[in-house]
C-alpha cells in the first residue's frame, strides 16, 4: 500500500511538469497558427508518413527584423548605422554640409528618407567598410552589448519573439537546421545571432559588402571595402538560399513583402511545406503596423493588403501578434 500511495504522490507532483512538457510552443495560444505549426512537424517527422522528410532535408528559412525581433521605430541596423555615423563625424567635418549625413546628423529623418536607396548605401559604405572583418565584428559586440531600444529602454537582444524563440528550439529538437535569410548585413548578424538565436554564423545569410584579403603586419585578414556585393532581400533572398544554404527549405517564415519571394521559392518545392508570416496587430503589447487589414503603414516595412490576400490564396499561415501570441517578449509578466 506504501509503495502504491507513493508511486500516486509522485505522479501527482510530477504532473504539471509533464504537462508544461508536452506543450512546445507555451507562448504561443492555442488555435489554428500554432496547431497548424505542430501538425506540419509531426507530419513531416514521422517515419513512415506520406510527408516523412530526411533530417538533412528539414531546412527552415527565417527573416530576422520584425520576424525573430523587434524592428520598429526603425530596424536596429539603422540604429547602429545612425551611432557610426555619429562616432565617425568628428573625422569628417564635411558630413555637417554632406547628404544624407547633415540630414542624419541633424535627426531629420525626412531629409534622410529623400536621399532614398543610393543615400542608404552611402551611410552604410561609409560607417561599415573601411576595416577588417575582425575589427567590424568587434564594433558589432561593443555596440550590441549595451544598445537599447528607445520606446522600451530594453537592450535589443531583449526584444526577441519568445513565440520564434521558442519555434526555433521546438524546429530544432525535431531535427530542423533553422537558418537566418535577411536583408540586414550578413556580417552584422553573423556577431551575435548564435548567442541570441542559437544560430551559429555558418547559418546566417544576409546582404554583404565586398572583402578583399590583404597582409596587415604580417597577418593575413580580410578588408571590408565600400561596395555592395549582395543585396539578400525579395527575389535575392531565394538567390542567397540557393547559392549559400544549397537546399531549397521546407518550411519558411517572414513578416513582410520583402520576404514573399522567399516563401514562394519554399512552397514550389516538391513535398510538404510551410509558410508563415507576421502581422503585428497588438498597438497595446508591442506596435500596430502593416498595412493589411487596416493598420497603419511605417517607413522600411511592408505587409500590404495585396500580400495578406496572396497569402490567403496560397495557403500560407499569417500570425497575429495580438490573438496567436500568448506573450510577445520574455520579460512580460
Amino acid at each position: 500500500m506504501k509503495s502504491f500511495l507513493t508511486k500516486i504522490l509522485i505522479a501527482l507532483l510530477l504532473f504539471p511538469i509533464a504537462a508544461f512538457a508536452t506543450d512546445p510552443l507555451p507562448s504561443w495560444n492555442d488555435g489554428p497558427a500554432k496547431q497548424s505549426i505542430v501538425n506540419f512537424v509531426e507530419k513531416v517527422t514521422k517515419p513512415g508518413s506520406p510527408d516523412f522528410v530526411p533530417v538533412p532535408e528539414r531546412i527552415a528559412t527565417f527573416d530576422n527584423d520584425g520576424t525573430l525581433w523587434c524592428e520598429e521605430p526603425l530596424p536596429v541596423q539603422l540604429f547602429f548605422l545612425i551611432d557610426r555615423v555619429k562616432a565617425l563625424a568628428p573625422q569628417h567635418p564635411e558630413w555637417t554640409t554632406t547628404e544624407p549625413f547633415a540630414s542624419l546628423l541633424k535627426g531629420d529623418a525626412k531629409g534622410v528618407a529623400a536621399s532614398g536607396e543610393r543615400g542608404l548605401m552611402e551611410l552604410i559604405m561609409s560607417t561599415h567598410a573601411g576595416m577588417t572583418t575582425v575589427e567590424f565584428e568587434k564594433i558589432v559586440n561593443d555596440w550590441i552589448a549595451t544598445a537599447r531600444n528607445p520606446k522600451t529602454g530594453k537592450l535589443f537582444t531583449e526584444m526577441t519573439f519568445q513565440p520564434m524563440l521558442e519555434l526555433l528550439a521546438y524546429l530544432r529538437a525535431n531535427g530542423f537546421k533553422t537558418y537566418i535569410v535577411s536583408g540586414g548585413g550578413v556580417e552584422f548578424m553573423r556577431a551575435w545571432a548564435e548567442r541570441v538565436y542559437g544560430i551559429p554564423p555558418e547559418q546566417v545569410v544576409g546582404s554583404s559588402i565586398k572583402t578583399k584579403f590583404e597582409i596587415r603586419d604580417g597577418k593575413p585578414v580580410l578588408v571590408r571595402l565600400p561596395e555592395l556585393n549582395f543585396n539578400d532581400n525579395n527575389g535575392g533572398k531565394a538567390v542567397g538560399i540557393n547559392e549559400y544554404i544549397g537546399r531549397r527549405p521546407i518550411a519558411a517564415f517572414g513578416n513582410s513583402t520583402g520576404d514573399k519571394e522567399m516563401l514562394q521559392y519554399t512552397q514550389g518545392g516538391s513535398g510538404a511545406r510551410f509558410e508563415l508570416l507576421v502581422l503585428h496587430d497588438d498597438a497595446a503589447r508591442e506596435t500596430a503596423y502593416g498595412p493589411a487589414r487596416g493598420l497603419p503603414n511605417v517607413p522600411l516595412v511592408h505587409f500590404t493588403p495585396e500580400l495578406d490576400e496572396y497569402a490567403k490564396q496560397n495557403g500560407w499561415i499569417v500570425v497575429s501578434t495580438k490573438n496567436d501570441w500568448k506573450r510577445i517578449y520574455a520579460f512580460e509578466k
